[in-house]
Protein backbone atom coordinates (compact mmCIF):
# COMPACT_ATOMS: atom_id res chain seq x y z
CA UNK A 1 0.00 0.00 0.00
CA UNK A 2 2.72 2.56 0.84
CA UNK A 3 4.16 1.95 -2.88
CA UNK A 4 1.17 2.70 -4.78
CA UNK A 5 0.45 6.16 -1.86
CA UNK A 6 3.91 6.75 -2.85
CA UNK A 7 3.82 6.42 -6.60
CA UNK A 8 3.82 9.40 -8.82
CA UNK A 9 1.25 7.88 -11.12
CA UNK A 10 -1.15 8.42 -8.52
CA UNK A 11 -4.18 10.38 -9.62
CA UNK A 12 -4.17 13.15 -6.92
CA UNK A 13 -2.86 16.18 -8.80
CA UNK A 14 1.00 15.53 -7.86
CA UNK A 15 2.72 15.86 -11.60
CA UNK A 16 0.94 18.91 -11.81
CA UNK A 17 3.25 21.16 -8.82
CA UNK A 18 6.34 21.68 -8.73
CA UNK A 19 5.98 23.80 -5.35
CA UNK A 20 8.42 26.94 -7.02
CA UNK A 21 11.11 24.90 -8.05
CA UNK A 22 9.45 25.49 -11.74
CA UNK A 23 10.34 28.63 -10.38
CA UNK A 24 14.10 28.28 -9.28
CA UNK A 25 14.86 26.85 -13.20
CA UNK A 26 13.45 29.15 -15.19
CA UNK A 27 15.20 32.20 -12.96
CA UNK A 28 18.54 30.10 -13.56
CA UNK A 29 18.66 29.69 -9.85
CA UNK A 30 19.10 26.18 -10.48
CA UNK A 31 21.14 25.48 -13.53
CA UNK A 32 22.98 21.72 -12.66
CA UNK A 33 22.01 18.30 -11.84
CA UNK A 34 24.82 19.65 -8.71
CA UNK A 35 22.93 22.60 -7.98
CA UNK A 36 19.29 20.81 -7.44
CA UNK A 37 20.90 18.13 -5.57
CA UNK A 38 22.20 20.40 -3.08
CA UNK A 39 18.40 22.59 -3.33
CA UNK A 40 16.88 18.77 -2.14
CA UNK A 41 18.80 17.79 0.18
CA UNK A 42 18.20 21.51 1.60
CA UNK A 43 14.28 21.04 1.38
CA UNK A 44 14.69 17.50 2.88
CA UNK A 45 16.19 18.54 6.61
CA UNK A 46 15.48 22.84 6.61
CA UNK A 47 11.66 22.18 5.18
CA UNK A 48 10.09 18.73 4.39
CA UNK A 49 11.49 17.11 8.00
CA UNK A 50 10.32 19.93 10.26
CA UNK A 51 6.73 20.84 8.65
CA UNK A 52 4.67 18.43 6.34
CA UNK A 53 6.76 15.56 8.00
CA UNK A 54 5.44 16.23 11.67
CA UNK A 55 1.76 16.20 10.57
CA UNK A 56 2.61 12.58 9.36
CA UNK A 57 3.84 12.17 12.65
CA UNK A 58 1.21 13.68 14.14
CA UNK A 59 -1.46 10.91 13.37
CA UNK A 60 0.01 8.12 15.43
CA UNK A 61 0.73 10.82 18.14
CA UNK A 62 -3.13 11.64 18.38
CA UNK A 63 -5.42 9.74 16.16
CA UNK A 64 -5.09 5.96 17.69
CA UNK A 65 -6.15 8.48 21.75
CA UNK A 66 -8.72 10.13 19.82
CA UNK A 67 -7.05 13.24 20.31
CA UNK A 68 -8.49 14.90 16.86
CA UNK A 69 -8.78 18.15 17.85
CA UNK A 70 -4.94 18.29 18.90
CA UNK A 71 -4.14 17.03 15.38
CA UNK A 72 -6.39 18.99 13.16
CA UNK A 73 -4.50 22.04 15.01
CA UNK A 74 -1.22 20.48 14.85
CA UNK A 75 -2.04 20.11 10.64
CA UNK A 76 -3.19 24.11 10.80
CA UNK A 77 0.23 25.46 12.63
CA UNK A 78 2.12 23.52 9.73
CA UNK A 79 -0.39 24.60 6.91
CA UNK A 80 -0.54 28.09 7.67
CA UNK A 81 3.31 28.66 7.43
CA UNK A 82 3.02 28.37 3.57
CA UNK A 83 3.49 31.49 2.43
CA UNK A 84 2.71 31.12 -1.41
CA UNK A 85 -0.75 31.04 -2.31
CA UNK A 86 -1.03 28.53 -5.06
CA UNK A 87 1.45 25.89 -2.43
CA UNK A 88 -1.41 26.06 -0.07
CA UNK A 89 -4.27 25.36 -2.66
CA UNK A 90 -2.02 22.53 -4.35
CA UNK A 91 -1.51 20.57 -0.48
CA UNK A 92 -5.41 21.15 -0.07
CA UNK A 93 -6.73 19.78 -3.44
CA UNK A 94 -4.03 16.82 -3.46
CA UNK A 95 -5.03 16.28 0.24
CA UNK A 96 -9.08 16.07 -0.98
CA UNK A 97 -8.18 14.22 -4.13
CA UNK A 98 -6.22 11.51 -2.38
CA UNK A 99 -9.42 11.30 0.31
CA UNK A 100 -11.96 10.62 -2.37
CA UNK A 101 -9.49 7.93 -3.69
CA UNK A 102 -9.07 6.28 -0.46
CA UNK A 103 -12.56 5.67 -0.35
CA UNK A 104 -12.45 3.51 -3.62
CA UNK A 105 -8.98 1.83 -3.54
CA UNK A 106 -9.03 1.29 0.37
CA UNK A 107 -12.50 0.80 1.55
CA UNK A 108 -10.79 -1.24 5.12
CA UNK A 109 -9.89 2.79 5.75
CA UNK A 110 -11.94 4.54 8.56
CA UNK A 111 -12.21 8.11 6.83
CA UNK A 112 -15.15 9.19 8.77
CA UNK A 113 -13.44 11.34 11.22
CA UNK A 114 -11.44 13.10 8.83
CA UNK A 115 -14.71 13.74 6.58
CA UNK A 116 -16.54 15.06 9.47
CA UNK A 117 -14.06 17.38 10.44
CA UNK A 118 -13.56 18.48 7.43
CA UNK A 119 -17.69 19.48 6.59
CA UNK A 120 -17.38 21.07 9.89
CA UNK A 121 -14.41 23.43 9.20
CA UNK A 122 -11.98 21.57 11.68
CA UNK A 123 -9.05 20.31 9.62
CA UNK A 124 -7.82 21.58 5.82
CA UNK A 125 -7.60 18.30 4.93
CA UNK A 126 -4.20 18.60 3.73
CA UNK A 127 -2.17 16.13 1.58
CA UNK A 128 0.29 14.84 4.63
CA UNK A 129 -2.47 14.73 7.44
CA UNK A 130 -4.61 12.56 5.03
CA UNK A 131 -1.46 10.56 3.71
CA UNK A 132 -0.64 9.87 7.36
CA UNK A 133 -3.95 9.12 8.05
CA UNK A 134 -4.02 6.01 5.13
CA UNK A 135 -0.73 4.84 6.42
CA UNK A 136 -1.66 4.75 9.94
CA UNK A 137 -5.21 3.01 9.57
CA UNK A 138 -3.52 0.37 7.36
CA UNK A 139 -1.28 -0.50 10.07
CA UNK A 140 1.98 1.14 8.19
CA UNK A 141 4.54 2.12 11.09
CA UNK A 142 5.05 5.26 12.05
CA UNK A 143 8.47 5.79 11.24
CA UNK A 144 8.24 3.91 7.89
CA UNK A 145 5.14 6.59 6.91
CA UNK A 146 7.63 9.23 7.92
CA UNK A 147 10.58 8.05 5.95
CA UNK A 148 7.11 7.20 3.17
CA UNK A 149 6.62 10.81 2.72
CA UNK A 150 9.98 11.86 2.45
CA UNK A 151 10.90 9.99 0.08
CA UNK A 152 7.89 11.13 -1.91
CA UNK A 153 8.49 14.63 -1.60
CA UNK A 154 12.04 14.18 -3.09
CA UNK A 155 10.66 11.12 -5.58
CA UNK A 156 8.30 13.89 -7.04
CA UNK A 157 10.62 17.27 -7.13
CA UNK A 158 12.81 15.02 -9.04
CA UNK A 159 10.24 13.75 -11.61
CA UNK A 160 9.61 17.49 -11.66
CA UNK A 161 12.63 18.48 -12.65
CA UNK A 162 12.97 15.93 -15.41
CA UNK A 163 10.95 17.93 -17.40
CA UNK A 164 11.84 21.11 -16.52
CA UNK A 165 15.79 20.85 -17.11
CA UNK A 166 18.47 18.71 -18.51
CA UNK A 167 19.11 16.46 -16.46
CA UNK A 168 18.25 12.05 -17.68
CA UNK A 169 17.07 9.13 -16.32
CA UNK A 170 19.91 7.54 -15.28
CA UNK A 171 20.88 11.01 -13.27
CA UNK A 172 17.81 10.79 -12.12
CA UNK A 173 17.90 7.69 -10.14
CA UNK A 174 21.25 8.53 -8.64
CA UNK A 175 20.55 11.19 -6.87
CA UNK A 176 16.93 9.84 -6.19
CA UNK A 177 19.57 6.65 -4.32
CA UNK A 178 22.15 9.03 -2.92
CA UNK A 179 18.98 10.97 -0.93
CA UNK A 180 17.05 8.30 0.33
CA UNK A 181 19.31 7.57 2.90
CA UNK A 182 19.21 11.15 3.76
CA UNK A 183 15.28 10.58 4.11
CA UNK A 184 16.13 8.04 6.71
CA UNK A 185 18.11 10.88 8.24
CA UNK A 186 15.80 13.31 8.27
CA UNK A 187 13.39 10.80 9.57
CA UNK A 188 15.06 11.46 12.58
CA UNK A 189 14.87 14.73 12.96
CA UNK A 190 10.76 14.04 12.46
CA UNK A 191 10.29 11.93 15.31
CA UNK A 192 12.92 13.62 17.58
CA UNK A 193 9.82 16.54 17.27
CA UNK A 194 6.83 17.81 18.46
CA UNK A 195 4.54 18.83 15.39
CA UNK A 196 3.65 22.23 17.19
CA UNK A 197 7.45 23.13 16.84
CA UNK A 198 7.08 23.25 13.25
CA UNK A 199 9.71 25.27 11.28
CA UNK A 200 10.59 26.10 7.89
CA UNK A 201 13.96 28.37 7.25
CA UNK A 202 13.59 27.60 3.21
CA UNK A 203 13.65 31.54 1.85
CA UNK A 204 14.71 30.80 -1.05
CA UNK A 205 11.95 28.53 -2.10
CA UNK A 206 9.60 30.16 -0.58
CA UNK A 207 9.96 33.23 -2.33
CA UNK A 208 9.91 30.96 -5.81
CA UNK A 209 6.71 29.39 -4.60
CA UNK A 210 5.47 33.26 -4.24
CA UNK A 211 6.90 34.55 -7.75
CA UNK A 212 5.74 31.43 -9.90
CA UNK A 213 2.01 33.10 -10.11
CA UNK A 214 3.76 35.66 -12.35
CA UNK A 215 6.10 33.44 -14.78
CA UNK A 216 5.75 34.36 -17.85
CA UNK A 217 5.30 30.34 -19.11
CA UNK A 218 4.39 27.90 -16.62
CA UNK A 219 4.16 24.05 -16.52
CA UNK A 220 3.13 23.42 -13.55
CA UNK A 221 0.15 24.84 -11.16
CA UNK A 222 2.38 26.07 -8.70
Amino acid sequence: MLQQLLDSALPIGGFSHSFGLETLIQEGGIRSAADLEQYLRAMLEQSWATTDALVVSAVYRDAPAGEYRRLWAAERIVHVQRIGTETRSGMEKMGRRLLALAASIYPGCRMEELEKAYREGECLLTHPLVFGWICWQSGIGREQAVQGWLYGSISNAVNSALRLMAIGQTEAQRMLALLSADAGRAAGITLGMEPEEAWSNMPFAELAMIRHETLYSRLFMS
